[in-house]
């Protein structure tokens, strides 16, 4: 906080009458102010009518980074809690795990606070410009809004025929085998649930069915699998902050 002075014009001296002698005091001495810890000069400001609950922390680190220093996800998280409950034993804490596909790239931090939908992660999310006009031809598959619009088209595709195009086009030149698409695309479904591997082609034809003139941008490798391509009538989209390869 500054003081500012505000300096009046001089009086003349002829205007100025004589006045009694006064006994003039010394004034009080200013007392010293109260020492700022660096803490409470790190504490941010809180609105008005709200009061701080708790706090969160973002940590970005794959379980292959954490192994590279001789640690585990689930180690770093009990360490922590450890020392959080030394420091404040009547804190409660809960920690959860953000998951991105195998393979994807971006930066760690970045897909976990999208992943928990951290607030200014989501909002720039929500407030990145729309593209339609940029690629009005063509396949766009957007990763971030998971949908794909055809031709500047929103298309009808189901949550699973998106997840099917995604995990190919995410894995860009490799052959995708069916035994492997039914353990991720349905991952820990029991065995009735799952569909078996033929049952993937069915899939597959439904997923060309509706990408209709653009089809062959998911390729058969006979007797093998399914394959995406680099194609010049597919445009990926990652909003900020979401996991993308870095090969796109």
């Amino acid at each position: 906080m500054s003081t500012s002075a505000v300096l009046d014009r001089p009086t003349p001296v002829s205007a100025v009458r004589p006045q009694p002698a006064r006994r003039i005091t010394a004034p009080p001495a200013p007392s010293a102010p109260a020492p700022t810890t660096p803490a409470a000069a790190a504490r941010p400001a809180v609105p008005a009518g709200t009061s701080p609950r708790g706090f969160a922390l973002y940590v970005g680190i794959d379980e292959a980074k954490a192994a590279a220093a001789g640690v585990s996800l689930g180690t770093l998280v009990e360490a922590l809690r450890r020392t959080l409950g030394e420091l404040a034993p009547a804190a409660e804490t809960y920690a959860t795990v953000a998951l991105a596909p195998a393979g994807a790239g971006g930066r760690d931090v970045d897909v976990v606070r999208l992943a928990l939908h951290e607030p200014s992660a989501v909002a720039r999310t929500k407030d990145e410009p729309a593209e339609e006009d940029r690629a009005p031809r063509g396949v766009v598959v957007d990763i971030s809004r998971k949908r794909v619009l055809i031709d500047g088209e929103s298309a009808a595709f189901t949550f699973k025929e998106f997840e099917l195009l995604q995990y190919l086009v995410l894995r860009e030149g490799r052959t995708i085998e069916r035994t492997e698409l039914v353990s991720s695309l349905w991952e820990g479904a029991t065995d009735d649930e799952a569909p078996g591997e033929r049952t993937i082609d069915v899939h597959v034809r439904r997923l060309r069915a509706k990408l209709g003139v653009y089809e062959d941008i998911v390729r058969t490798v006979r007797g093998v699998g399914y394959r995406f391509d680099r194609h010049a009538d597919v445009s990926i989209r990652y909003g900020h902050g979401t996991p993308s390869p870095d090969r796109f």
